[in-house]
């Protein structure tokens, strides 16, 4: 307790004297970016993984970062995810699963935790799903490696069972909320993301594309015209590059993004910019890969 006073003090003597401008801002609502749901694990730190300060992320935390189906209870996380969605306005949600997860492990001894915790037990329910997907088609798995395939599997399911609530499935449908499913490794302080193309956990870095080619769908077909030359050829010269340090790797990133934002303000149609999009899937991942390594 006496390192809470402690740092209690050196809150009010640091941080406060320096943001006055933002907490009177905040005092007066707040308006988050996002709904980040994860683990209750001490060692999971939204807003210091993510680099984000005070009134930026609208937080849900439970062991197992568990959202369970729409009805299936009567906890808190159902009223928040209404309220951050409706009341709110946040269109960006993050499911963070984490490395060495207390709750998995206990997923998969349910029958002993009946009877030390029931209440763990009952809340390990709701996660049913996750362990009976990962008993039925990874047999084989065992021991770190078992935890880690359900600490990816189970963020899915439980973005599964968010689509089931009726705010959540009705901005999905208007196209104003994306869902990204993450891991923090807590060793390394790296994070991967959920790439739905390839079915497998990539450097979040490519998901920068991704939101780039929902943009362009959004947008009507234009015809093309001979404006639109100069552009192809500056995306068919970054297609043939191969950054050889992280720093070319992430300013060929940039560039590809300001090409795809340029070709779409220009008029280029939605079926040739998916094309081009294709066409970059691997060369994206590849760059992010080589970023990821270097962090």
């Amino acid at each position: 307790m006496k390192k809470l006073i402690r740092g209690l003090d050196k809150f009010r003597q640091t941080y406060v004297s320096n943001h006055q401008e933002l907490l009177e801002q905040l005092s007066h609502g707040q308006t988050p970016r996002v709904l980040f749901v994860t683990c209750s694990d001490s060692r999971v730190a939204p807003n210091l993984i993510t680099d984000t300060d005070v009134g930026e992320l609208f937080v849900i935390r439970n062991a197992g970062n568990i959202i369970p189906p729409y009805g299936a209870a009567n906890g808190g996380e159902g009223g928040t995810i209404e309220y951050a969605v409706s009341a709110l306005g946040i269109e960006q949600i993050v499911v963070c699963g984490h490395s060495n997860c207390g709750a998995m492990k206990g997923l998969l001894k349910l029958n002993k935790l009946q009877k030390d915790m029931p209440l763990v037990y009952d809340w390990l329910k709701h996660a049913e799903s996750t362990r009976r997907l990962v008993e039925a088609n990874y047999p084989h798995y065992e021991g770190d490696d078992l935890i880690e395939v359900l600490v990816a599997e189970n963020v899915l399911i439980q973005i599964d069972n968010l689509k089931t609530y009726p705010s959540v499935r009705a901005k999905l449908h208007q196209g104003r909320l994306k869902i990204y499913a993450w891991i923090y490794n807590i060793e390394t302080g790296n994070v991967l993301a959920y790439d739905a193309r390839t079915h497998t956990y990539i450097p979040p870095e490519g998901q920068l594309i991704e939101d780039e080619e929902d943009t362009v769908r959004s947008f009507t077909s234009s015809r093309d015209n001979g404006s639109l030359k100069p552009i192809k050829q500056e995306l068919e010269a970054l297609l043939q590059i191969s950054p050889e340090t992280p720093s070319a790797a992430e300013e060929a990133t940039r560039s590809l993004i300001t090409l795809f934002d340029k070709a779409r303000r220009m008029g280029m149609n939605n079926i040739e910019l998916q094309n081009y999009h294709s066409l970059f899937s691997e060369s994206v991942q590849l760059w992010a890969e080589k970023v990821y390594t270097h962090t």
